[in-house]
């Protein structure tokens, strides 16, 4: 059974991470913190945990990110980080703190995003003069515009298109560039996840979109790459690393 210490417990989605491992006998929360709550057995701060954990599971903010990693590293906890939003600083925080200890990072925690991006990077990569734009749609509380999951789908054509760059938004009279990959942001009701790439060229459309239907799917995800980071070495692991295995990602 994999021990779990779930921080931004009370949240959204820290609520459907116990609930998934209340009705499952391979998870245990053997923690909870969150410092928003006031709820008996929440602890205010990561701090406060001293008991034992095979895994961190993050669902706070990444306003957290240093405290988070400077506890995991303390601890030696393999660490996964589902918040999104995160800076530059704080990413460089990530990458150094998986030279220590197993850091899973994904900007989304589904495994149908990871094949969505295949076929994004395979489709682009069959057809380098098609331009591409990628619409991403998600409830109207979603502080950051655009998703992180449309960047790190966006981040992942450009390995196959040396020349692409980012387009976010689109306004004024500038025509679209050949090699711009254009990125929109719809905010809109109460809607989990939806991102759209559509690959044209003047004669034909490719669209492939991903839509999450409940925000357990993100939960989902979340636990089975807490099961995957146990005993694994210093790193930084993805969603491609559960996907391919036999490819090691880590550092």
């Amino acid at each position: 059974m994999t021990r779990i210490l779930l921080n931004g417990a009370c949240g959204r989605m820290g609520r459907e991470v116990a609930a998934l491992c209340n009705a499952s006998n391979d998870f245990e929360i053997v923690g909870k913190v969150d410092p928003m709550a006031n709820e008996d057995g929440v602890c205010g701060a990561l701090r406060d945990f001293t008991g034992e954990a095979d895994v961190i599971v993050d669902f706070s903010n990444h306003l957290g990110t240093a405290a988070l990693l400077e506890y995991a590293v303390s601890r030696n906890i393999p660490t996964v980080i589902a918040t999104t939003g995160h800076t530059d600083d704080e990413l460089q925080l990530i990458a150094q703190a998986a030279k220590k200890i197993p850091v899973f990072h994904a900007a989304n925690m589904s495994l149908g995003v990871a094949l969505l991006i295949e076929l994004a990077m395979k489709t682009a990569a069959v057809m380098p003069d098609a331009d591409i734009e990628i619409v991403e749609t998600h409830h109207n509380r979603k502080l950051d515009a655009p998703s992180g999951t449309a960047l790190m789908i966006a981040n992942a054509i450009k390995t196959v298109r040396d020349k692409a760059f980012l387009k976010l938004g689109r306004s004024g009279n500038a025509k679209r560039e050949k090699d711009e990959i254009g990125i929109s942001a719809v905010r809109r009701g109460n809607i989990v996840g939806i991102h759209e790439v559509l690959v044209s060229t003047d004669s034909q459309t490719i669209t492939l979109k991903h839509e999450a239907h409940s925000r357990a799917l993100f939960a989902e995800g979340a636990l089975s790459a807490a099961a995957f980071m146990v005993n694994k070495k210093p790193g930084l692991y993805d969603m491609n690393s559960i996907v391919h295995p036999q490819e090691d990602s880590s550092l």
